[in-house]
């Protein structure tokens, strides 16, 4: 049998429903809005793009390893940026004409662009003829004959990118054209995220950028592979390659310096030197068979003891002079 409700608690139902609940629940504080674009999602976490960061120094170093030996001059290269942005927002910022190689990864649906800037691509041009790098400072289309000339370049670059991703797997890095017009350079479509890795490298005293673009609407399975545990193992790489102090060391090997034997010192007055004539006689300080000294531009460095070789007069090397000396 139901219940039958008193008077009193009828009222005290009417109540609640007027004031919207038995209790009122109290204000919760107010919690922080994240905002989130829903165009452009991180596709890679911050870890990750930590990774990608040392990943990509490695690949500098061994990079710039090469160009120093190959261009005989101290180069520097660091990696100043590594963003998500738009591949709209990419377009935008690359000059026209342009220094373009897109490039894939074998048997991956990744695709990806190598952008040299001009003012870069013509300085590598001119140093592997034989010029001094300085290039020119006007922007230009890069001829048929300069692109021949920067694959040597490039093709290098795609083998220190294939060595650096080893810590991931073995992806065969492989160049597929040279386009001076972003437009034509199509790796994704224009709403789609990229990851724009940006180099500063410094030739001498002058400094370019370099840019690597990566379409990161296949990088699935290359996020599934960077685990904690590959993360803890990427550690810069040592090379033992040419390095600034090996190029310094070859160009001091070709330097010449002048060597001088000081044969003897001795002590006159000014009187006796003007009265100097041919067949006068000097009695110098030294003791026969006593060491010389050798001078290499002018500073102390051996002492030896002179002679003969071929007829012609030679000075035998005993010892080092010590600068206490």
């Amino acid at each position: 049998m139901a219940e039958v409700l008193s008077q009193s608690e009828i009222d005290q139902l009417l109540n609640n429903m007027k004031t919207g609940g038995e209790e009122p629940e109290e204000a919760t504080p107010d919690k922080e809005i994240i905002p989130f674009d829903f165009r452009l999602p991180n596709r890679i976490s911050k870890n990750q793009l930590r990774t990608i960061r040392n990943i990509h120094e490695n690949f500098a170093e061994g990079f710039s390893s090469f160009l120093m030996a190959r261009l005989q001059t101290i180069i520097n290269i660091n990696v100043i940026s590594v963003d998500q942005i738009y591949y709209s927002e990419y377009v935008l910022s690359v000059s026209n004409p342009a220094c373009l190689f897109t490039f894939e990864l074998a048997n991956t649906d990744i695709k990806g662009i190598l952008e040299l800037s001009p003012e870069l691509a013509l300085s590598f041009v001119d140093r592997l003829l034989g010029g001094n790098g300085l290039g020119t400072k006007t922007s230009k289309m890069i001829t048929p004959i300069e692109q021949k000339v920067l694959y040597v370049i490039v093709q290098k670059i795609m083998q220190d990118l294939r060595k650096a991703w080893q810590i991931i797997g073995d992806y065969d890095f492989q160049v597929e054209r040279f386009e001076p017009d972003i437009d034509f350079a199509q790796i994704t479509s224009q709403s789609e995220s990229v990851l724009l890795i940006s180099f500063e490298l410094f030739i001498g005293e002058q400094s370019y950028l370099m840019n690597l673009c990566f379409a990161t609407f296949a990088f699935d399975t290359i996020l599934s592979k960077m685990s904690s545990q590959s993360l803890s193992t990427i550690r810069p790489a040592k090379y033992e390659g040419t390095t600034a102090r090996n190029i310094l060391l070859k160009h001091l090997t070709k330097t010449h310096m002048n060597i001088t034997v000081e044969f003897g010192k001795a002590v006159v007055s000014m009187k006796e030197i003007m009265e100097l004539e041919k067949g006068d006689i000097l009695l110098l300080q030294n003791r026969v068979g006593e060491e010389m000294k050798v001078l290499i531009e002018d500073k102390e460095a051996f002492a030896g003891t002179t002679g003969t070789v071929n007829g012609k007069k030679a000075i035998k090397i005993s010892r080092r002079i010590e600068k206490k000396e």
